[in-house]
């Protein structure tokens, strides 16, 4: 039958706009309202590599980044962080109970790497040196086969491929300390975000992340 009434192709269309529209919410993981604004779509992508680099706050963005999909159930982990402590974690969203930490995988990284894209949807590494593009390319399609989000920290010569979005932790500044003292309230990063595709130009962007209950600091001097 060729239905061609005006209501029913209406009908139709709007039945392909909703599947259409939970297909790719389907292939997204929320992040924090505070970051949506970097990544294209407001939402981390499935099977997709993330870069993070920069001199200023790139852990503290990585982790927040992770604190997105955390919150609303999903697995997380972190490889090759030794210096990473728990609390900071979870200071910036993300739930220490479905979250791995492997600090120091040794020359096993990739191996780690591999084994948790397989069980977690985000997996974030810090590799230990530059990666040959062997592994790059296996570990980017482990992760788009397994529906993961590879979040790759380090200078951009350390992987050796584009990643679909990259962004570069520029320079950061801390809210709430007062003359000495005072509670670390939010943690200002400013943030140049490139990649490939709808990412490829360049632009420019502010986030800022909260840290509820932060530690009461005093300024050394």
């Amino acid at each position: 039958m060729i239905l061609t009434s005006p209501e029913v192709t209406s009908s139709l269309e709007a039945t392909v706009s909703l599947e259409a529209t939970v297909l790719a919410r389907a292939q997204q993981l929320p992040v924090v309202p505070s970051l949506a604004g970097l990544l294209p779509g407001g939402a981390l992508q499935r099977g997709t590599v993330v870069g993070i680099g920069g001199p200023a706050g790139a852990t503290s963005l990585a982790l927040a980044l992770a604190a997105g999909p955390s919150q609303v159930g999903s697995w997380t982990g972190a490889i090759g962080f030794p210096t990473l402590g728990l609390a900071a974690a979870a200071g910036l969203g993300i739930d220490l109970a479905r979250f791995a930490l492997v600090p120091e995988p040794g020359s096993q990284w990739a191996t780690v790497t591999a084994a948790l894209l397989d069980a977690l949807d985000v997996v974030l590494v810090c590799p230990p040196g530059r990666v040959r593009s062997s592994d790059a390319r296996r570990l980017a399609a482990r992760a788009r086969e397994r529906g993961a989000v590879l979040i790759v920290h380090g200078d951009q010569g350390k992987w050796p491929e584009t990643p679909s979005v990259r962004l570069v932790a520029a320079s950061s500044e801390w809210d709430g300390l007062g003359e000495g003292y005072g509670h670390l309230r939010a943690h200002r990063i400013d943030v140049v975000v490139t990649g490939r595709g709808s990412a490829s130009r360049e632009r420019r962007a502010t986030a800022e992340l909260d840290t509820p209950g932060g530690s009461h600091v005093r300024q050394a001097g």
